[in-house]
């Protein structure tokens, strides 16, 4: 039984997502369709990247996920198939695969088929429809078009190490408006070790100088730092809202000062 997951800016309002389903229905009226995330701001392939990242590997291998973010083929974004780490990721070649793997894929496909209406404005059901129903159905993917050498490069802002200082940024912000910062435990244990440290945003009023374990190391209203099951630094208000009440927002500036 095929599974096949559904990442989009669509939002909730529109006809989007019962018309995807509908038609991966038709084809395969046992497929597992699981909703990710509709709610991703127009067009933002890092934050996609950043949902995608932290979900992909939590599903069987053989997955396929779709990814509707800006999916309108070009000349220099084709529509591709990527197979990577026994999953199948479809979606534009837009820089979207590039923020989602940290090896090169496995196979990657440039897509070249008939699609299944006369209109080019919604790929993700016209052609990524009829590209999972493929690879569902145990088809080669090489039936799908071509094989391509690489996929298009889009550089996602890296943190900054100068001498006793770290410089991130805030890479997302979730439901509960904890702030996840583009800092890696690995690179925080790598730089800081058993050095004392502070960690401040905004101004230097806001400073968390340890990591927590969860979050209710503290007390109610109390902020904190730790890494969460993402692998990147969070910062949160026990119980509360950290992005409001903190003032942090995407791409806002997060200093590790070591001392």
């Amino acid at each position: 039984m095929a599974i096949i997951t559904l990442t989009s800016d669509w939002g909730l309002k529109d006809h989007y997502v019962g018309s995807v389903k509908g038609a991966i229905l038709r084809q395969l009226p046992d497929a597992r369709i699981v909703d990710i995330s509709h709610q991703i701001p127009a067009f933002d392939l890092n934050q996609a990247a950043f949902i995608i990242r932290n979900f992909y590997s939590s599903f069987p291998e053989g997955t396929i996920h779709i990814i509707a973010i800006n999916s309108e083929a070009a000349t220099d974004t084709p529509h591709t198939l990527v197979h990577y780490h026994g999953h199948y990721f479809i979606g534009a070649d837009n820089g979207i695969f590039s923020l989602l793997f940290d090896e090169k894929p496995d196979r990657i496909i440039e897509l070249d088929i008939i699609q299944d209406s006369d209109y080019f404005t919604f790929p993700s059901r016209d052609v990524f429809v009829k590209v999972a129903c493929h690879v569902a159905s145990g088809k080669p993917i090489e039936a799908l078009g071509h094989p391509k050498s690489g996929i298009i490069q889009r550089m996602a802002f890296k943190p900054v190490i100068q001498d006793d200082l770290i410089r991130g940024k805030v890479i997302y912000i979730d439901n509960y408006e904890n702030v996840f910062v583009n800092i890696t435990e690995k690179l925080f244990t790598s730089i800081v070790k058993n050095r004392k440290f502070v960690i401040t945003f905004r101004s230097p009023n806001y400073r968390i100088s340890n990591i927590s374990k969860s979050y209710k190391d503290v007390n109610p209203g109390e902020m904190l730092a730790l890494f969460s099951t993402s692998g990147y630094l969070e910062i949160a208000i026990c119980q509360s809202k950290a992005s409001s009440l903190l003032g942090l927002k995407m791409d806002q500036l997060v200093l590790v000062e070591l001392q």
